[in-house]
C-alpha cells in the first residue's frame, strides 16, 4: 500500500507515525514553515519535523487548487492520501488523484461537529463523548461516508489541549485497526445522517471571551475547551483583560444567588468563587495581560481580585 501523509500539527504525529508502519509513504505533505515565539524565527510545523526524522520527503505546497499537489499524487501512484489536521479545504482534482482517494481522521463521532475545531466545540457543548471516524473526503465539509470510528470518553476537567493528544493516539489506533481493510474493500463505509449534523466551525480569538450569565458549569467547559487557544477571557472593572486559565466545578448545594453573574462571591484564603447566571465556578489559575499565569489566591494576595468586584 503506498499512501501520502498530509497534517500538520502535533495531534497528526501519532498517525503519521501509524502509518509509516504499516505502508509506504512515499512523500509528506504539511503546511509551509510559519514564524512562531519571541523572536517569530521561522518554525517547521511538528509533522515536517517527525518525517524528517522518519526520513520521509516532506512538500510544503503554497497554493493547493493550482494543479501541483494533483500532479505529485498522480506521480506518486499512491493508493490513498491520509489527511489529518492538514489545515486546508482540498479540491476535486487532489481528491479524485489517489487510487481510492483520500480518507481523513476527523476528530468526532460523525455527523455531529464537522469542520475545524471539533475537540475545542465537542468540549465547550459539554459533550461526554468524543472519538475518531475514518471517512472518504469528498467535496462538503465532512459530509463523505465513515468507514470506521473509535470513541472515547471527555473528562469532566479536561483541556482541549490534553483531549487533543489522547484524540492523536486514538487516531493512530484507528490507523493500525481499520486503514487497510478500508483501501482493500474490506469495510463497507456508511453514509452519515444530514439532518443530525452539527458544526465545530473554526476558532477566532473573540470565542474565547466568557459569558458569565450562563450556567456554571457552561462556564467551567467554555474555559477549558478554549485552553489552550485562545484562551478563556473577561475584563477587570478597569478593562484590563483575564485570562482564566483553569476552573473547577462547585457543589451545586452552595448558594450565592444574591451576587450578579461575574461578580467575585468569594475571594480569600479558601478560594475564588465567581457567581454565574446559575451557581458559581470556582476559579484556580488566571492571569493579567502582560503578567505570568498565577494562582487565583495569589492575585488576591496582590489585590488584583476582591469579593465584590465584578468581571466582564
Amino acid at each position: 500500500m503506498r499512501a501520502v501523509f498530509m497534517g500538520t500539527p502535533a495531534i497528526a504525529v501519532p498517525a503519521l507515525e501509524a502509518l509509516h508502519a504499516i505502508a509506504e509513504v512515499p512523500f509528506v505533505v504539511c503546511q509551509p514553515d510559519k514564524p512562531a515565539g519571541r523572536g517569530m524565527n521561522l518554525t517547521a510545523p511538528p509533522v515536517k519535523v517527525r518525517a524528517l526524522e522518519l526520513g520521509l520527503d516532506v512538500r510544503q505546497p503554497v497554493k493547493v487548487r493550482d494543479g501541483t499537489l494533483a500532479g505529485w499524487l498522480r506521480e506518486a501512484r499512491a493508493d490513498l492520501a491520509l489527511v489529518i489536521a492538514y489545515g486546508r479545504i482540498l479540491p476535486r482534482d487532489v481528491l479524485d488523484a489517489p487510487r481510492v482517494g483520500c480518507l481523513n481522521l476527523h476528530a468526532s463521532l460523525l455527523p455531529q461537529l464537522r469542520g475545524a475545531a471539533p475537540i475545542t466545540w465537542a468540549i465547550v457543548r459539554g459533550h461526554q463523548e468524543t472519538g475518531v471516524g475514518l471517512m472518504q473526503m469528498e467535496e462538503g465539509l465532512d459530509t463523505g461516508p465513515v468507514f470506521a470510528e473509535l470513541r472515547l470518553a471527555i473528562d469532566p476537567d479536561e483541556t482541549a489541549g490534553e483531549l487533543g493528544v489522547r484524540i492523536g493516539a486514538l487516531a493512530a489506533e484507528l490507523v493500525r485497526a481499520s486503514l487497510v481493510d478500508a483501501v482493500e474493500g474490506r469495510l463497507v463505509s456508511r453514509p452519515q445522517d444530514h439532518a443530525a449534523a452539527t458544526l465545530a466551525p473554526i476558532l477566532r480569538k473573540e470565542d474565547g471571551r466568557i459569558d458569565w450569565s450562563k450556567p456554571a458549569s457552561a462556564v467551567h467547559d467554555h474555559v477549558r475547551g478554549m485552553s489552550p487557544w485562545p484562551g478563556a477571557s473577561t475584563t477587570l472593572p478597569d478593562g484590563r483583560v483575564l485570562r482564566i486559565l483553569r476552573t473547577q466545578r462547585v457543589d451545586t448545594t452552595t448558594t450565592m444567588t444574591e451576587h450578579g453573574p461575574g461578580t467575585l462571591a468569594v475571594a480569600d484564603k479558601s478560594g475564588v468563587f465567581v457567581a454565574c447566571g446559575s451557581g458559581v465556578v470556582g476559579v484556580l489559575e488566571a492571569q493579567l495581560e502582560g503578567k505570568r499565569a498565577m494562582r487565583a489566591a495569589d492575585l488576591v494576595n496582590g489585590r488584583v481580585l476582591a469579593r465584590g468586584l465584578r468581571l466582564g
